[in-house]
This record gives structure tokens, C-alpha cells and sequence, in this order.
């Protein structure tokens, strides 16, 4: 299995495990200030991950994990951190306090649908028609769910303000894809402080109360797993499958977070929920199984990220300035010249050509 592949689909099983325990903490915590203690765990807990690694391995750990991130990176990482850290999980956590939370999990797939959507239409990166198939069943799937939600005379808000989350996921995804090369635990340690600060902060504001040390636990160990793991592994499989690829592998995480409802909160589901399970498998499938291959040239460029060098790879036969101590992966500025070839790939950051 491509390690990309691999990435995501860890990614999606943390993330997807962290729907259903959150929606046990809704009723004691408010959406604002829960969102905040994800977060808050999240980013707590990754800046600890960094600081012991980089106090154990010294330079080779980051040699390893990939480039710093630059003062270019930075403008990406903050609007990254509005539309995903900030905005997405408040509107998640309104969204899960008035919808069943089996039926959440596989309205998250519809992130996916956006993040390719961005992708494709807003960021210009490759699709064919068995990526779009997919897309069309997920959609269908997600549209299934909701009018299962619609209020008699009302409108469905929760659905809604999911779906909404999912939008600011997706264009979180696509900035964070363009500083993806740089180190990912880095990254997702920032996201995670920067939102759970400014979220705690608005939800003090509002008036809400800190819930019992439990609860505060609870809520970042949560964090940690579901969003901060998650999201290191979510950054690594953007740098190796690029956003829409990667959204796609990551809508695995609703049906894990249903199975977990089901078995755990023992959510009742009716036929339209398995129907829409079953598109959404189909769509997920279609994306899984496709595959890209054709001639494409590799313009000259430089750039800094974690790689190793396989005689297989032609995209890393660079020599170094520096003394190597042949340890591997490891990370520094490095020129790629012209290339002309032919073989199986995706949109990763040496495959952003044009088609």
C-alpha cells in the first residue's frame, strides 16, 4: 500500500473514533468551549510530541520530519487555521448537539466532496471521470442523510451546520496542502494551539464555564488523538496524495465513526442511514481503485522536504553539500533539474504539472 494511502486512512480511523466520544461530552460542555478543549489537547499535546523529539534527536530530527516552515508558509497557516481551527469545529459542535451522531459521522463525508471540489475547480489539481463517479455517490449519500433530518416545517440545521463545517475543512485542507513539505507535527502543533487558545477564549467570553477536570481530560485526550495525530498523518498524506486524493481516503472516518455510535451511544438508524452508507462505500471504493499514468515533464525547481534516496526514485538522485551521514528519511534544500518520464502517480509535490 502507497504510504500516502496508508497516512490517510490512519488519519480518517483517529478522526473518525473522535465524532461519537465528543458528542458524549456536548451535554456537559458547550460547543464553543469544547471546541476549544480539542483543540487545546490537540496542540498541547503535539507541542510536547515536538519539543521531546527534537530534545532527543537534536538537527536529525527535524532532518527527518521535513523543512521548518518559512515566513512564506506562514499567511497559508494562519487562513488554514481560521477556516479549520476556528470556524469548522464550532460549527461541528453546534451541529452535533441537535443531530444523532451516527448520522454526523457519515455527513462528514461530504468534506472530502468539498476538499476535491476546491481542488479541482479552485486550485486546478487533476481529476478523471472515476474520481468524479465517487464524488456523485458521496454527495447523493450526504443529501440521503439530511432529509432524514429535516424538521417538520423547519429547516434541518444541524445537517447544515455540519455541512458547513465541512466546507471550512475543505479550505483548510487545500491551504494546508501548499506547506505540506514543511515538518507536519510543527504544523499541526500551531493549528491546534492558535484554535484551542482563541476558541477557550470566545467560550469564557460567552459566559461558559469550565466543565469538572474529567471532562477537561477527556476532552483532550480526544483532541489529541482525533485531531492532533490525525492531523499530523492528514498533512503527511496531502504531501504524498495531494488534497483531493486525500480527501477522498479520508472519508473512511464517518463509517468508523457510525460503527462506534452504533455500538457505543446506540444511535437507532432507519433504512435511509444504510442506503447512504452503501453509496457512501461506493463513492469511497471508486476513489480508492483509480489510477493515474501518463508522460509528464519535471520543470527545474528547489525546495526543502523529508525524502530518501531509492535508486528506483528518479525524482532524488541529487548530491550534497554538506557531509551526509547517509541516515534516511532526511530533509534539506535540494535542486531538482528537468525530467521527461512516464509512470504511476499522484498529485504530490513533485506531480502539480498541468494536463
Amino acid at each position: 500500500m502507497h504510504q500516502g494511502v496508508l497516512f490517510a486512512l490512519l488519519a480518517a480511523a483517529l478522526f473518525g473514533a473522535s465524532t461519537p466520544f465528543s458528542k458524549l461530552l456536548v451535554g456537559q460542555v458547550s460547543p464553543v468551549m469544547l471546541a476549544g478543549l480539542l483543540y487545546l489537547g490537540s496542540g498541547l499535546g503535539l507541542s510536547l510530541w515536538y519539543g521531546i523529539r527534537r530534545a532527543l534527536s537534536g538537527n536529525q530530527s527535524r532532518q527527518q520530519a521535513g523543512g521548518a516552515l518559512s515566513k512564506a508558509d506562514l499567511p497559508w497557516l494562519g487562513a488554514a487555521i481560521l477556516s479549520g481551527g476556528i470556524c469548522g469545529p464550532i460549527l461541528l459542535m453546534l451541529g452535533l448537539s441537535i443531530t444523532p451522531a451516527s448520522s454526523a459521522s457519515l455527513l462528514l463525508n461530504m468534506e472530502g466532496v468539498l476538499t476535491a471540489a476546491l481542488a479541482w475547480f479552485v486550485f486546478k489539481e487533476n481529476f478523471d471521470r472515476r474520481i468524479i463517479l465517487g464524488m456523485l455517490a458521496i454527495v447523493l449519500a450526504g443529501i440521503l442523510l439530511s432529509w432524514q433530518q429535516v424538521p417538520e416545517f423547519g429547516v434541518p440545521w444541524g445537517p447544515l451546520a455540519i455541512l458547513a463545517a465541512c466546507l471550512c475543512w475543505a479550505i483548510d485542507n487545500n491551504l494546508t496542502r501548499r506547506i505540506s513539505a514543511s515538518d507536519a507535527v510543527q504544523i499541526a502543533a500551531l493549528k491546534g494551539m492558535v484554535a484551542g487558545v482563541v476558541n477557550l477564549s470566545l467560550a469564557l467570553l460567552l459566559g461558559a464555564q469550565l466543565p469538572a477536570i474529567a471532562s477537561i481530560g477527556a476532552a483532550a485526550l480526544i483532541g489529541f488523538c482525533g485531531y492532533g495525530v490525525s492531523l499530523v498523518l492528514f498533512v503527511l498524506a496531502l504531501r504524498h496524495l495531494g488534497s483531493a486524493r486525500t480527501g477522498a481516503y479520508f472519508s473512511a472516518a464517518p463509517f468508523i465513526g457510525a460503527a462506534i455510535s452504533l455500538l457505543v451511544l446506540h444511535d437507532t438508524v432507519g433504512g435511509l442511514f444504510w442506503l447512504a452508507a452503501g453509496l457512501m462505500g461506493t463513492g469511497i471504493w471508486l476513489h480508492l481503485t483509480e489510477s493515474h499514468q501518463h508522460p509528464h515533464t519535471h520543470e527545474e525547481t528547489e525546495h526543502a522536504h523529508s525524502h530518501r534516496h531509492d535508486p528506483q526514485d528518479p525524482h532524488h538522485q541529487h548530491q550534497h553539500d554538506f557531509d551526509w551521514d547517509g541516515r534516511e528519511p532526511h530533509s534539506h534544500p535540494h535542486r531538482h533539474l528537468p525530467i521527461s518520464h512516464s509512470h504511476a502517480h499522484y498529485p504530490d509535490i513533485h506531480h502539480r504539472h498541468s494536463h
